[in-house]
C-alpha cells in the first residue's frame, strides 16, 4: 500500500510539473520572437513526453496488478522461498536457484502467461529489472491474446 501512495504522490507532483513547464512554454511562444517561439515549442514537447511516459508506466503497473490478482485467485502466485541476508535483502544465490526453476517452468510452458509472470518475479528478485519488465510485458501480451484482457 505504501508503494501505491508513493506512486500517486509522485505522479501528482509530475502532473503539476507538466502544467508549470507547459505554461512556461506558452509564455515563451506568446513573446513571439525568433528565439522564444522555437524554444517555447521545444519546452512544450517535454510535458507531452512526460505525460506519455507516465500514462504508459501507469497502464503497465495496472495490468501487472490485474494479473497478480487473477493469479492469486487461482492460487498460483509464486511462494516466497528466498533466503535473506540479516539486513533483509534477498540472497543472490537463493535468487539464482529460484530463477533457474522459473526459467525451466517457462521453457516447458512458453505460451502460459502464468509462467511468464512468475519468471518476471524471479527476474525482479534477481535484481534484473529490464528483463523483469520484458517478461511481465510478455505475460500481459499472452494474457490478452488468451482473451482475458
Amino acid at each position: 500500500m505504501r508503494a501505491k501512495i508513493t506512486y500517486f504522490v509522485l505522479a501528482a507532483v509530475l502532473v503539476v510539473y507538466f502544467v508549470l513547464v507547459g505554461s512556461r512554454g506558452v509564455l515563451l511562444i506568446q513573446q513571439g520572437t525568433a528565439v522564444t517561439v522555437p524554444f517555447g515549442i521545444a519546452v512544450l514537447v517535454l510535458p507531452f513526453i512526460g505525460a506519455w511516459f507516465l500514462w504508459h508506466t501507469t497502464r503497465f503497473a495496472r495490468r501487472a496488478s490485474q494479473l497478480a490478482r487473477e493469479l492469486e485467485a487461482e492460487g498460483g502466485l509464486p511462494v516466497d522461498e528466498l533466503e535473506r541476508t540479516p539486513s533483509g535483502r534477498i540472497d543472490r544465490a537463493s535468487a539464482d536457484v529460484v530463477f533457474a526453476k522459473r526459467r525451466a517452468e517457462t521453457e516447458a510452458n512458453p505460451e502460459d502467461w502464468r509462467s511468464w509472470f512468475r519468471l518476471a518475479v524471479a527476474y525482479h528478485d534477481a535484481r534484473d529489472t529490464p528483463r523483469a519488465r520484458k517478461a511481465m510485458q510478455h505475460a500481459i501480451a499472452l494474457h490478452d491474446a488468451a482473451g482475458r484482457g
